[in-house]
């Protein structure tokens, strides 16, 4: 990375409560010189630009600068581009005219990038987030080790917190992830959860205190977005923290492991798996110690759901190119 000028990290997307939140993330935690908002909404966007200028005047451990795109291809040149453009499921409109709709979408922001700089990262954050992690890294020319997804980040430190409560001890003690797809047919790792480093099977088999209710958990886990909005209408506080936290570990190249949904090889898809993230992006995936078989046949049942949703979203994509 160069260090004659300040690291950038665009936004594009950035007028959405999603895209401001990540913003305001950035600048709580300052890793960047500037953060580069980008959004066809013009006045939105410039709005949510002096808003967050003002936090950073009541910051004394931030020197970021906001700056607003006049055109695209400037957020095609940052360190780190974000990617939360995308539309909301309107009621009764279907699974299929909602990926098809936001694959277009994200075909359009990837034209109006241009050609993006060669080292940039690219995390993918608009929803179905494993389905757009897919159609990013086909619209954008950049390797695919360097274009990943926020996948199941959330939803695995959503389950930490729940142990973590049940258990009565700090969720920085707990390893768990949650795999597959961000959506429906999410796998909670069971067989790989430990405590302080101990298995929690073994911890569940030898005491009398710690007794989860596994299903509720999971139920929880992954109908916890779903309750959020049903209150306020969208999650972004929790979405913006883990992006800053991703955008930390790729800057500093931090090499640390979590889930985000990536390229996988062998399923031919591209979902949640452990992962190492540094400076050059997803630097390897992990393997999940411990996990048995049957979590991995829910796993390819995860995989083999999301082909049928790309497949989906290319027929619409095909449709409107006729």
């Amino acid at each position: 990375m160069s260090t004659s000028s300040p690291t950038k990290i665009s936004i594009v997307g950035a007028a959405g409560t999603v895209g401001s939140s990540i913003a305001f993330s950035l600048i709580l935690n300052p890793i960047a010189g500037q953060i580069i908002l980008s959004d066809p909404q013009t006045e939105i966007v410039q709005a949510q630009a002096e808003d967050l200028r003002d936090a950073i005047l009541q910051s004394d451990t931030t020197s970021t600068r906001v700056h607003v795109a006049e055109d695209p291809s400037e957020a095609g040149q940052a360190d780190i581009i974000i990617i939360t453009a995308g539309a909301a499921q309107k009621k009764g409109e279907s699974r299929t005219d909602l990926v098809g709709k936001n694959a277009k979408i994200l075909k359009s922001v990837a034209e109006g990038l241009g050609e993006v700089k060669k080292e940039a990262v690219v995390i993918c954050v608009a929803n179905p987030v494993d389905v757009m992690t897919f159609f990013a890294q086909k619209f954008i020319n950049l390797p695919k080790a360097q274009i990943f997804g926020s996948g199941t980040f959330l939803d695995s430190a959503r389950l930490k917190g729940q142990l973590a409560k049940q258990i009565g001890i700090s969720q920085s003690n707990i390893e768990a992830f949650v795999l597959g797809e961000h959506g429906k047919s999410q796998v909670v790792a069971w067989s790989a959860v430990s405590v302080g480093g101990v298995p929690l099977d073994r911890i569940e088999k030898t005491s009398e205190s710690v007794k989860i209710n596994r299903e509720e958990v999971e139920e929880n886990t992954k109908d916890k977005a779903g309750a959020i909005i049903e209150g306020k209408g969208t999650t972004n506080y929790g979405i913006g923290a883990v992006v800053g936290s991703i955008c930390k570990a790729v800057l500093f190249d931090q090499r640390v492991i979590r889930p985000v949904s990536h390229w996988n090889e062998e399923l031919g898809v591209c979902l949640s798996m452990p992962a190492v993230i540094g400076r050059e992006g997803l630097v390897r995936s992990v393997e999940v110690p411990g996990l048995s078989g049957e979590e991995m046949g829910r796993v390819r049942k995860s995989a083999e759901s999301l082909k049928e949703v790309v497949g989906e979203a290319e027929k619409v994509l095909e449709e409107g190119e006729k």
